[in-house]
């Protein structure tokens, strides 16, 4: 089979990436061949085909169109904060050019079934001042820019996936940790630096309070995820969209994992400097009911420890835990 993933030069990417070449099959079948695309790409694992460029120019529209893959993973977007300070670049990019990408892959299409697409959605979709507990009938009121593009092509792969022409399956990731240590464009980057900075036993400051709970997840566990949803029975689910189960922590929680982990003072380390428009959107997360994600094999890290330890593994280590 032909593998592509869009955005491979990324940080969830770059694991998806690895994951892939460490396993050699998805669902069972063999990957003949594994494709590369992003903006840029760095140095790639031997083996890989690199289609760089931008996603939504017709010359890599091209190349992919002529790689026709079975599975796309599409990764590849302008992230929160980016995209909410420049809307007209993420129109072209989280909407237009994805758009444009499942497309492509449905005409593309030559064998008897239609190219699974897994799509990274996000919990953005959800908005802010959410309800006691997040369900699968809690409404879908975006308060970015970032989100509404993303929730509007879960609907349109969703409608492409009811017309046979894709096979689609939408994942809302929630934080996903821990992002290197450089400008993101991210909102709930802080939570990242948390777990650089705790373990180098540096001290760092939260845009939120001790107590301000978020949605967490490893890089390396969404990648496992998200491969893992290219072989979920979606059935007659119409909307082919399910958030990620989540492991829901305080800041006081994660600190405290840290310090264990790491043998540090985290508590003295960390300075809580809570900013209301941070902390009504990135801390004040309820309960998720996952319970169809996790019927699906969907899993979370299991606990803070086991998270922060996955969080911190390099995209490229062989281990698995």
């Amino acid at each position: 089979m032909k593998v592509l993933v869009t955005g491979a030069g990324g940080f969830i990417g770059a694991h998806v990436l690895a994951l892939l070449q460490r396993q050699g099959q998805v669902g069972g079948r063999r990957i003949a061949v594994l494709a590369a695309a992003d903006q840029r790409l760095g140095a790639l694992p031997a083996g890989v085909v690199a289609l760089e460029g931008d996603l939504g120019s017709a010359d890599v529209l091209t190349r992919i169109a002529a790689l026709a893959p079975d599975v796309c993973f599409h990764l590849a977007a302008v992230p929160g904060g980016a995209a909410e300070a420049d809307p007209a670049l993420s129109r072209r990019v989280n909407l237009d050019a994805t758009l444009d990408l499942f497309d492509t892959l449905a005409d593309a299409c030559t064998g008897s079934a239609p190219p699974v697409v897994v799509y990274a959605s996000t919990i953005a979709v959800y908005g802010s001042a959410l309800p006691a507990v997040v369900t699968p009938h809690t409404p879908l009121r975006p308060p970015l820019v970032y989100g509404a593009h993303k929730l509007a092509c879960e609907v349109l792969l969703a409608d492409l996936s009811r017309r046979g022409r894709l096979d689609g399956r939408s994942l809302r990731l929630p934080g996903i940790v821990a992002r290197p240590r450089a400008p993101s464009g991210l909102v709930s980057a802080f939570m990242s630096e948390l777990l650089h900075a705790l373990a180098a036993g540096e001290p760092v400051t939260l845009p939120v309070g001790p107590q301000a709970t978020a949605w967490w997840m490893s890089a390396r566990r969404c990648a496992w995820n998200l491969v893992h949803a290219a072989t979920l029975p979606v059935g007659d689910d119409p909307a082919r969209a399910w958030p990620l189960p989540v492991l829901r922590l305080s800041m006081d929680e994660v600190v405290q994992a840290l310090s264990a982990e790491f043998g540090v003072d985290g508590p003295a380390l960390v300075r809580h400097a809570p900013q209301p428009d941070v902390e009504a959107v990135f801390g004040r997360y309820p309960p998720l009911d996952d319970r169809i994600s996790r019927a699906l094999g969907l899993r979370d890290d299991g606990d803070a420890r086991a998270l922060v330890r996955r969080a911190l593994t390099p995209a490229g280590d062989p281990d698995e835990f």
